[in-house]
């Protein structure tokens, strides 16, 4: 797929807003100068919660302040880290997946702005000419929200189809797509693959989607490889965002396929937590410190997400920084003594010629080899088996076991049209774990 290498973005400025531009800056010193007039606002405001009141020293440096952890977020549940008044908060949200108290997030009107603006900033943009299907959670998360409004405020008609409602189960996704010709999407890589299933299951030939010209996906990492192979079967760019909950986006795709840091908004550090040194780029977990916030103001809150973050020119000649998302800390599994994580598997697998067809797979990680099983319709699933193993066992020095399933195995045809609440696959699992559990419904 290819892209107009057009570099304005439109939306990176809302008018009257105040907040920066990516063309705001013609090199990484004047970006660095930017960033370092907000710091001392956003330190001074941060006093404001009670939990930065307890915390911070009247003329403190952002250097010397500690990290705050998600930990920190729990325990002062639910309104520990405000510093506004609570009759300007306009939206409440936690994230997902929490045990024990919830990581809150709230965030006032003015912070929506800066949320949209964001979100925006793609290198295929949102029009009123478009239709974007929001299929990411709504419930208390932000993501879903966020696309709401961030496409309503760009003229786009929205089609809101959680992907955790009762009411719009695979089958009527793919309906919408086709009847409402949808052009943009917002979901993790994974669901993508799902509408492949289900559009087969509901007999949608293929290039039933012409109208489709990119997919917005976040949520999970995707290797290079799924996204080539999401691309060549919708027809349409593949363009990936990195954000959170507690703040929102925080990267994308550029238009030479280099995911930039929205560090005009976000400061981003890194931390290296076997020495507990903090620096401005290199390899570790990412650290940042929102330049802009109002509600719930964060100094150098610890995502322990592994990243790989450079300041260094791109061809886009956006001056801000390079990011890649390596992984979340303590992913992965260790095979016959080497470490596995599962993008090094997905690469491989759609690796596989694509005519092969295959889009689902799963792999049990055990002390001495890794099982996989990969789900091919066609004949070749003997010759689809044998070439995974041989690259595992190349590419990763690894030992590996591939059977190949028959279609509607690893996700059942019967599902896609079933009322499910929510229904995500799995694919990398322990050597203990049943991974007859790979499609986790609720």
């Amino acid at each position: 797929m290819t892209v107009s290498l057009n570099t304005e973005l439109t939306g990176s400025r809302p008018a009257g807003s105040g907040l920066p531009a990516i063309g705001d800056w013609t090199t990484f010193d004047e970006l660095r100068a930017a960033q370092d007039e907000r710091i001392a606002p956003a330190l001074h405001h941060a006093r404001n919660s009670p939990f930065y009141e307890k915390r911070l020293e009247s003329g403190q440096t952002l250097s010397a302040v500690g990290l705050t952890g998600k930990s920190d977020l729990r325990d002062s549940y639910p309104f520990g880290m405000l510093a506004v008044p609570r009759e300007r908060l306009a939206t409440y949200h936690e994230s997902s997946g929490s045990t024990g108290n919830p990581t809150p997030a709230y965030f006032t009107e003015a912070e929506w702005t800066d949320l949209a603006d964001r979100f925006v900033r793609k290198t295929v943009p949102i029009g009123p000419e478009d239709t974007m299907l929001v299929r990411i959670p709504y419930g208390l998360v932000l993501a879903g929200h966020m696309a709401h409004w961030a496409a309503m405020r760009s003229g786009a008609t929205v089609v809101p189809g959680d992907c955790r409602s009762l009411a719009v189960p695979y089958s009527r996704v793919v309906r919408l797509l086709h009847d409402l010709e949808v052009t943009l999407t917002w979901s993790t890589p994974s669901e993508s693959l799902l509408w492949v299933a289900a559009a087969k299951a509901a007999g949608y030939p293929a290039g039933s989607f012409p109208a489709l010209r990119a997919l917005y996906v976040a949520g999970e990492p995707i290797s290079s490889a799924r996204r080539r192979r999401i691309e060549e079967i919708w027809g349409a760019l593949v363009i990936e965002e990195y954000g959170c909950t507690e703040v929102g986006p925080l990267a994308s795709d550029c238009p030479y396929g280099r995911m930039h840091f929205w560090a005009d908004r976000v400061l981003p550090e890194i931390y290296d937590p076997q020495t507990g040194d903090i620096t401005a780029e290199g390899t570790g977990q990412l650290v940042i410190t929102p330049l802009y916030r109002e509600a719930m103001p964060l100094l150098r809150y610890n995502l322990e997400d592994l990243v790989d973050l450079r300041y260094e020119d791109c061809p886009c000649d956006w001056k801000l920084p390079t990011v890649r998302v390596l992984g979340r800390l303590g992913q992965g599994y260790t095979v016959g003594g080497k470490r596995l994580g599962q993008i090094q598997v997905e690469e491989l697998v759609y690796r596989l010629p694509a005519s092969w067809g295959v889009l689902f797979w799963r792999a049990r990680a055990e002390q001495d080899r890794l099982v996989v099983e990969i789900e091919v319709p066609g004949p070749d699933g003997g010759d689809a088996a044998a070439l995974l193993a041989a690259s595992v066992k190349e590419e990763l020095g690894v030992r590996c076991a591939v059977s190949a399933v028959p279609e509607g195995t690893l996700v059942p045809s019967a599902l896609l049209a079933e009322q499910l609440d929510a229904m995500k696959p799995r694919k990398l699992f322990g050597p203990d774990e049943d991974w007859g559990q790979a499609i986790v419904r609720g």
